[in-house]
């Protein structure tokens, strides 16, 4: 899998998945002090706050990017490949097979009523800096979407590439994630449960693949053999043979 069939997995999980964000962040996305100043300024302060989560988002790119290093670097990439398809599949599974049990939604209402109780007075003030403290605050709360973002962050095994991957992911949230404290809540409940169902199948489909690139089985592009060098290597090894040649041509 090369980094830009990874980038179009962030890209395609922030789309799908946004309107599942409409559960976590639409109680605080509508509670945002945007106020009734003119359109062109309330656009900005939307803007302001999605560029404040998806610095958060980045930040957790660096970290789970670095991670991913190290866990190249012990030689343990395919095990934790593995290890977070199956992951990515079981956040699915779980949840649907204790529906009814377990109220994991409640939970998540829950802490962001907190978070706006908590921090009511960014709530109550009309500024583009309050509204971007928002936005980074916004970006550390507990959200199986960006987990599964964050799953691919490791596998770039890099700080950078990790931290494009996630701004990527954020960016393809940000349709629906401004449109909310703009426009309000105005997809219906039955369109977000198809939605949701939606997502639920991506997921699953994205850990298969992670599970495929695990495994090494040979199959171009899903599961490529180990020994395939990945991008940046085989630019490095372009890049060397062209000195080589540039070399010998000036030694004739």
């Amino acid at each position: 899998m090369t980094y830009n069939e990874l980038y179009l997995i962030a890209l395609m999980t922030g789309l799908i998945g946004s309107l599942h964000c409409i559960g976590m962040c639409g109680p605080i996305a509508i509670a945002l002090p945007l106020g009734r100043k003119r359109w062109g300024r309330r656009v900005l302060g939307g803007l302001t706050y999605n560029t404040g989560r998806i610095i958060t988002y980045g930040v957790l790119g660096a970290l789970f990017g670095l991670l991913g290093q190290g866990i190249e670097m012990a030689g343990l990439q395919r095990v934790a490949s593995v290890l977070i398809g199956i992951a990515m599949i079981l956040s699915v599974v779980f949840p649907a097979l204790f529906r009814g049990k377990v109220k994991f939604e409640a939970f998540f209402f829950g802490y962001a009523g907190k978070m706006i109780g908590k921090f009511r007075k960014l709530f109550t003030i009309s500024s583009l800096p309050s509204l971007f403290l928002i936005g980074l605050l916004n970006g550390l709360l507990p959200c199986g979407l960006v987990y599964v973002a964050v799953a691919g962050a490791i596998n770039t095994n890099n700080i950078l590439f990790g931290i494009f991957y996630m701004i990527i992911f954020g960016a393809g949230t940000i349709p629906v994630m401004l449109a909310i404290p703009l426009l309000g809540n105005l997809v219906g409940s039955g369109i977000r449960k198809k939605f949701r169902f939606l997502l639920n199948w991506f997921i699953v489909l994205l850990g298969v693949l992670f599970i495929l690139r695990g495994l090494s089985l040979g199959i171009p592009y899903i599961s490529p053999p180990q020994k395939m060098l990945k991008p940046h290597e085989k630019m490095m090894l372009r890049h060397d043979k062209t000195m080589s040649m540039d070399t010998m041509t000036q030694l004739q």
